[in-house]
């Protein structure tokens, strides 16, 4: 038999489930409908990035903010602030310059500039991120930002010139005209693929969640293609100006989830809308509460 401590503990867990919150939330309600926004503010005193956990059994809904593509229990004592947006910061601009260039902005075609951003913010930073997010047991969030991360480390290391002669030694006399090329293609084939297993697994979270993985995935794609087509040591031009707006429209998104993850009532007018799925967990208790008040 339940005390009447532990029912309204269990009854305040359940109810956190279906708080319609971006994951920055500040409102909860206890069994007996009493406004406890006062004691939750007390509590985290006044973390802006604060999750409300009411219970060992609290899930809350994905959340590209907090790199969350699934149910998640918020760790409500945790000693390190939310390292996604730092990551999905540091992402998003790394990727935008790159992808302005690619798409030829400003007459700009060398992509010399990345190195310093891809070894600094997009590469070192973020791999910090994604040790953060392990150490706060997001796997999801561990594995996509530190792999990311290295992803713009070993970029850096291909466009460092001379440090690694790693260009240069596709171009020497003995190889084809084509080889990096073709060798640079087969290396973000092996990205994309792994950006699609990533983007399988936020097909039940958030639309904007799901989007940053879709732009990226496809930027992937049509950067492969454009270096794998290329002919007597040019590029494919059409297929990578496609992956070069693609991966501006990734950046952009990461910049939102980013965002969505750092605002709420105590620090913005606003915040940003993150669009649960209709068939994911969110989207099916709305419906399943709106059937409800029809009957």
């Amino acid at each position: 038999m339940s005390t009447p401590a532990t029912a309204t503990a269990t009854a305040t867990s359940d109810g956190a489930i279906n708080k319609d919150h971006n994951g920055t939330g500040q409102m909860d309600h206890a069994a007996d409908g009493r406004n406890v926004t006062t004691e939750r503010r007390q509590n985290y005193g006044g973390n802006p990035l604060a999750h409300i956990n009411t219970g060992e059994s609290a899930r809350f809904p994905a959340f590209g903010g907090e790199f969350q593509p699934g149910l998640y229990r918020p760790t409500t004592e945790r000693k390190f602030a939310n390292p996604a947006p730092l990551g999905l910061s540091a992402f998003a601009l790394t990727t935008f310059v790159l992808s302005l260039i690619n798409v030829g902005a400003r007459g700009l075609a060398a992509p010399n500039i990345v190195v310093s951003l891809a070894f600094g913010y997009g590469g070192f930073v973020q791999l910090l991120a994604g040790m953060w997010e392990m150490a706060v047991g997001n796997t999801f969030g561990a594995t996509a930002l530190s792999s990311y991360g290295g992803f713009w480390i070993s970029v850096a290391i291909i466009l460092t010139p001379g440090g690694f002669e790693i260009v240069d030694t596709y171009t020497s006399d003995t190889s084809g005209p084509n080889d990096f090329n073709n060798a640079f293609g087969i290396f973000l084939i092996g990205w994309w693929v792994f950006t699609t297993i990533l983007l399988a697994c936020t097909l039940r979270s958030t639309v904007a969640f799901f989007l940053l993985f879709f732009f990226l995935d496809l930027a992937f794609l049509f950067l492969a293609i454009g270096h794998l087509l290329s002919k007597d040591g040019a590029v494919n031009t059409p297929c990578i100006k496609t992956g070069g707006y693609f991966g501006i429209f990734a950046a952009l998104v990461a910049w939102y989830n980013a965002f969505a993850g750092i605002a709420d009532d105590g620090n913005s007018f606003f915040v940003v809308p993150v669009a649960h799925f209709p068939w994911s967990v969110k989207g099916r208790e709305r419906r399943a509460k709106t059937a409800h008040e029809v009957v």
